[in-house]
């Protein structure tokens, strides 16, 4: 459906489903009674198509006349629109830039967005299920270091994320446009009992590896040189650092050595390091 240009009154179908747009506020997604688990915003047409290609259910997308005919091909070859297929009913609402960007309150760059289905969560065994190299991120807050990790994660060899109660959501806008899309195509979920968590991991036979500042800390290469089977590498946050109770429920600290004065790396710099000191082959 067409929005009209001179921002009269639509119908009031459609302005419910505006109202998903406006200011964009994922709080409020998170808790839409229009889905079991809340809604997402996918921002760009990349992230839109990565976002349908991991089986994510479109409730609607709005997007500029231009951007449309460029989605058109992706949202086709990824089934939306066939009878039958998860997502059909959703509608698109297409409008001029001065009208999508009266809705949303800020210039498209890459002119579409998509209002998403939560998928259900997932249960830490069955993200960890199979998995020989897992991330585990203790309170990061910050929705683009988040995003950082989950993409480093997916491009040097990780298997699985898993995140504390406190940690931000990777669902958010910003994080998911900071991982390129890619939190829909890394195994996730949220542990709720932290840190007693870790000993499950421990139990599954996991090394729980917790990268922190000890006298005692072995050199990130040491260990990626002798660790045999799984290991789970902890993350903390960018000012504290890892909480002295998660220090203690891991197997091993271990730390990247600096240079220069510096004593560490951002979060999502020093994720990127180890993942990649870590990856088998």
């Amino acid at each position: 459906m067409f929005l009209d240009d001179d921002r009269a009154p639509v119908a009031s179908s459609t302005s419910a489903l505006l109202s998903e747009y406006e200011k964009l506020t994922d709080v409020r997604l998170r808790a839409s009674s229009e889905s079991s688990w809340g809604l997402y915003i996918a921002e760009s047409t990349k992230i839109i198509e990565r976002a349908l290609a991991a089986g994510h259910r479109p409730r609607s997308f709005l997007m500029t006349r231009e951007w449309f005919s460029r989605l058109a091909e992706s949202l086709g070859e990824a089934g939306w629109g066939a009878p039958g297929a998860s997502g059909a009913e959703a509608p698109l609402l297409i409008g001029s830039e001065a009208r999508v960007e009266a809705v949303t309150g800020y210039h498209l760059h890459r002119g579409a967005l998509a209002s998403m289905h939560r998928p259900a969560p997932v249960p830490v065994a069955e993200a960890v299920s199979g998995a020989r190299r897992v991330v585990v991120v203790e309170d990061v807050v910050d929705h683009t270091n988040l995003g950082a990790i989950f993409r480093s994660a997916a491009g040097l060899g990780v298997d699985a994320v898993l995140l504390s109660p406190r940690c931000a959501d990777p669902l958010y806008r910003r994080s998911i446009r900071v991982s390129m899309g890619t939190v829909f195509q890394m195994p996730w979920a949220r542990m709720d009992e932290w840190p007693a968590g870790l000993e499950r991991l421990r139990e599954a036979g996991f090394t729980v590896a917790a990268l922190a500042l000890e006298d005692n800390s072995v050199s990130l290469r040491e260990f990626a040189a002798q660790v045999e089977g799984p290991v789970a590498l902890v993350m903390g946050t960018e000012g504290d650092g890892l909480r002295r109770s998660t220090i203690r429920a891991a197997d091993v600290t271990v730390l990247i050595p600096m240079g220069h004065g510096v004593d560490s790396l951002n979060v999502a710099a020093a994720t990127a390091v180890a993942c990649y000191a870590l990856q088998e082959g």
